[in-house]
């Protein structure tokens, strides 16, 4: 592995498991061996971290790594009870015609009791894990939106019996980092709990470097386009990537300076602008003065009484479910990373459009 003169200052704290492992588990070789350790015992998971932060890119790395079948639902899409058990039929419909074992899936009829299917699917995957036989994993990604409208938590409450009682399928519930701001719930006991914080300076200068490499293309040392790059995605690895692809999409010269690396960051914000207003759109209004709040003036005490007269912000529980909401969106960080916002790309975009 080749690193870029500009990465070694960034690669000399890295160990070298971090070194030998594929660029998209770069920096994540800890959670990646905690995840697959967890499977190897059959242990469920909760693996939480914002978008874009390669939980759904461990999940299946791991998953892969120890052999078991993996089946993938799609939370978000889950709209209403009877999607949510449509999507988990099909995800067991689908792994099983990989398997060439279509044979052993009965026919279910989503159009009559829809509980009934629901407890006859979870129950398929036991059936499943038995006829291959190899362990089975069902990975739900942003599993927490079922709450939208699972509102007596009918459905969760069993999902979690459920995940107590197999014993040949593992579960793996991945979430925002919300999901661990109250360990007193049900959902966080008997769980294998991985955190994806943001990545070090370090990882990401190394990273990029080793990218940047192999298409012939380095930051200037002379410059100070790597400090840019690292200011602007934060350890976010999905803003590093886009904001890397951007770099590389028409390279004028082999060295990127300071200004190949501003203009590719306003570009690449321009082409997210229409996404991120959109965003700011859906978000109650309550939660966008807070967010702007935090973007222009950051503080790890957003409940202190100054802060809350300086910005006007609201009082009491309507903060409190302002934070909340924010974090359950994974659009920032709890206490233990001063409420500061989790997309760092969205953070310079609101900071220029409010300026």
């Amino acid at each position: 592995m080749v690193i870029s003169p500009t990465s070694n200052r960034y690669a000399k704290n890295m160990t070298f498991t971090e070194f030998t492992s594929p660029l998209n588990l770069f920096g994540r070789q800890l959670q990646f061996q905690q995840m697959t350790e967890a499977l190897t015992r059959d242990q469920d998971i909760l693996l939480v971290g914002v978008p874009g932060s390669g939980r759904r890119t461990l999940a299946r790395r791991a998953v892969n790594a120890v052999g078991t079948l993996g089946i993938e639902i799609d939370c978000i899409r889950a709209i209403d009870s009877r999607r949510f058990v449509q999507l988990l039929y099909e995800g067991i419909v689908r792994a099983s015609q990989e398997l060439e074992m279509s044979d052993i899936i009965p026919k279910i009829q989503l159009n009559e009791d829809i509980w009934l299917s629901f407890t006859t699917i979870l129950n398929l995957l036991q059936h499943i894990a038995v006829s291959i036989p190899r362990p089975v994993v069902l990975i739900l990604h942003g599993f927490p939106h079922i709450r939208a409208w699972d509102r007596q938590g009918k459905w969760e409450t069993y999902l979690r019996e459920e995940i107590k009682r197999h014993t040949v399928v593992s579960y793996v519930l991945i979430a925002t980092i919300a999901e661990t701001s109250h360990p007193s719930e049900e959902i966080s006991k008997n769980l294998e709990i991985i955190t994806l914080d943001p990545l070090t300076n370090n990882v990401v200068g190394a990273w990029a470097g080793e990218v940047l490499n192999r298409e012939g293309l380095s930051f200037d040392p002379r410059s100070n386009a790597l400090q840019t790059f690292l200011n602007a995605v934060r350890g976010h690895m999905g803003d590093a990537t886009a904001l890397i692809r951007r770099l590389q999409r028409e390279p004028s010269k082999n060295l990127i300076g300071n200004q190949e690396i501003n203009q590719a960051i306003q570009e690449l914000l321009e082409d997210l602008g229409t996404t991120f207003e959109s965003l700011l759109m859906l978000l109650p209004p309550t939660q966008v003065q807070l967010l702007e709040s935090l973007v222009l003036d950051p503080t790890d005490k957003p409940q202190s009484r100054v802060y809350i007269d300086k910005h006007s912000l609201c009082r009491g529980g309507s903060l409190q479910g302002a934070l909340s909401g924010l974090q359950n969106k994974g659009l920032i960080y709890g206490p233990e990373l001063g409420y500061r916002l989790a997309l760092p790309l969205f953070d310079l975009w609101i900071h220029q459009r409010l300026q």
